[in-house]
């Protein structure tokens, strides 16, 4: 079954084809960093308009890249949902005009189950059960992960996710935007131990995370400077705020571990690319005996791969939940369990 999947939810155009037979095919992303940085942060109206602009010469892209023709195509999956309603839309219509015009089945896909199972495209992909940390955008959650469709919600963020802290944190720092890999960055060059934060709910009963006090907290830091930072100021508090964000996050995969009796975990989502996360997984792992499994770095943001992907998987599954109907809508807020 060979899938072409779209994926349109924020600010990256991701197209891609997927094989049942023969894995990832081709695929492109344009990302709208450069045009987003200078407002500090995603414009939805700008965010759809350059959907529009770049997915069909990205489409070009792909064919002569995989060698294909849409004649090819067996099936077309797009991100219904959760994310920006005007970005989704945009999808939605691209893949249901082209369904109709090749005469092709269309699926609709959760953003977030892409990223949950992206990691299967990697060389050496986790099988099933597994616990997934899913730290993408608005979302920081654990779930517990017993086969395709099977998601258990075992804790989530009450407030601010943990993509978020980072994005505000680089912003009270003065870093320019993208704020996570600009604060991930800084904290290399900051001192261990200078500046210690704290980390909310590390020790609750629960698997559920906060990340509004921490960035409460470097509010606060910058506040009592009275001055603007120097830069070992600044790096000293980006250190703080990743680690403690970091073991947070760790604490609480390793708990979930614990709890499930698995030894499997799934980190998916743009913080799964976190180099100070990936480091603290690795320890951990090695401490308690599991192992951790990852996207591939270029997959760890929104991509088209991981929309193809889920659809074919589904559409192995359940046939059925394909459509010829082309009438659609989006999801810009779905929970992730209820699918």
């Amino acid at each position: 079954m060979l899938v072409f999947g779209i994926e349109s939810s924020c600010d990256e155009t991701g197209l891609a084809f997927y094989e049942t037979e023969r894995g990832l095919l081709a695929h492109a992303l344009h990302s709208q960093i450069d045009m987003h940085r200078a407002y500090g942060g995603v414009v939805p109206e700008l965010a759809s308009r350059d959907h529009i602009r770049r997915a069909l010469p990205l489409l070009q892209q792909i064919l002569e890249q995989a060698a294909i023709t849409p004649a090819a195509i067996d099936a077309i999956a797009f991100t219904q949902g959760p994310g920006l309603a005007g970005a989704l839309l945009v999808g939605a219509s691209i893949a249901n005009g082209l369904g109709l015009a090749w005469d092709k089945p269309v699926i609709g896909i959760h953003h977030l189950e892409g990223h949950l199972l992206s990691p299967l495209l990697a060389n050496d992909p986790p099988s099933f059960p597994f616990v997934a940390l899913l730290v993408s955008g608005g979302h920081t959650q654990l779930m517990r992960v017993t086969d395709i469709g099977d998601y258990e919600m075992l804790g989530e963020t009450l407030d601010d996710a943990a993509g978020e802290a980072f994005d505000k944190t680089a912003k009270l720092l003065g870093l320019d935007y993208p704020g996570g890999p600009a604060v991930s960055q800084l904290a290399t060059t900051g001192t261990p131990g200078a500046v210690v934060l704290p980390r909310p709910m590390l020790h609750s009963k629960d698997l559920d995370f906060s990340f509004s006090g921490l960035k409460t907290a470097v509010l606060t830091q910058v506040k009592q400077y009275g001055q603007p930072l120097d830069e070992q100021a600044k790096a000293n508090l980006a250190r703080g705020f990743v680690d403690a964000a970091v073991d947070v996050l760790t604490t609480k995969s390793v708990q979930a571990l614990k709890q499930t009796g698995l030894n499997r975990l799934v980190v998916a989502g743009g913080v799964g690319a976190n180099q100070q996360l990936r480091a603290a997984l690795k320890v951990a792992a090695q401490k308690y005996a599991f192992d951790v499994h990852y996207p591939d770095p270029e997959l760890c943001t929104d991509n088209g791969a991981m929309i193809a992907l889920a659809g074919a998987l589904r559409l192995q599954r359940w046939p059925e939940q394909a459509n010829k109907h082309y009438a659609f809508t989006v999801r810009p807020r779905w929970d992730l369990a209820a699918i």
